[in-house]
């Protein structure tokens, strides 16, 4: 009687350790767009407000989550920062390894110091750049970046219509995924976290 009851626990143990494993095989499912194969991210050049140099090439090692707007945007652009923001405190583990960069779509407003200094206001440690129109025009194609200025009465002056979606160069400096607006800090976290287990 013994040896039954035995018999039957261990096939139950058996079959709860095969659940687990099959449940915990499963591969990541990403919530961003995953760009499969990854391609090498297009490069990125321009002065920033101390005067140095910043090349997206020399950030290889780190993830780095790219966003283009402009400082006087009056709705996506504070909500995509504030949510960057929200992103690096969930992955406080991590911050030696996240790099928030903010790009302007607005260069005739945002100087290489207006830009940072919007950025820092977010976080001391988010960057932002900007640099003449034919700059960031190539810049702009490479990543596919809509922008439409909108002449408008408004105490804002113009408006820019722009892209609103967020890029994530991985530590190999390949583009790996893009995040639609609206996707949650926690599910952009939990997809970096991912992407530094692979790296």
């Amino acid at each position: 009687m013994n040896r039954t009851i035995w018999l039957i626990v261990a096939a139950v143990l058996a079959g709860l350790v095969a659940v687990w494993l099959v449940a915990f095989a499963q591969p990541y499912s990403f919530h961003g767009s995953l760009i499969e194969p990854p391609v090498t991210a297009p490069p990125i050049e321009l002065t920033r407000a101390d005067g140095s140099l910043y090349r997206l090439s020399d950030q290889q090692g780190k993830v780095t989550l790219i966003f283009f707007g402009y400082t006087t945007c009056p709705d996506f652009c504070p909500a995509t920062m504030a949510e960057m923001k929200r992103v690096k405190a969930d992955l406080a583990a991590y911050t030696d390894r996240l790099e928030v960069v903010f790009i302007t779509v607005d260069p005739q407003r945002d100087t290489p110091e207006r830009i940072q200094s919007y950025a820092a206001g977010f976080d001391p440690q988010f960057i932002g750049l900007s640099g003449s129109e034919e700059e960031l025009s190539p810049i702009w194609k490479a990543y596919g970046v809509y922008r439409q200025i909108q002449e408008g009465q408004t105490a804002l002056g113009y408006l820019v219509d722009h892209s609103t979606r967020l890029y994530l160069i991985d530590p190999k400096g390949n583009l790996r995924l893009t995040f639609s607006y609206g996707t949650s800090p926690k599910d952009i976290a939990a997809d970096i976290r991912q992407i530094l287990k692979e790296n």
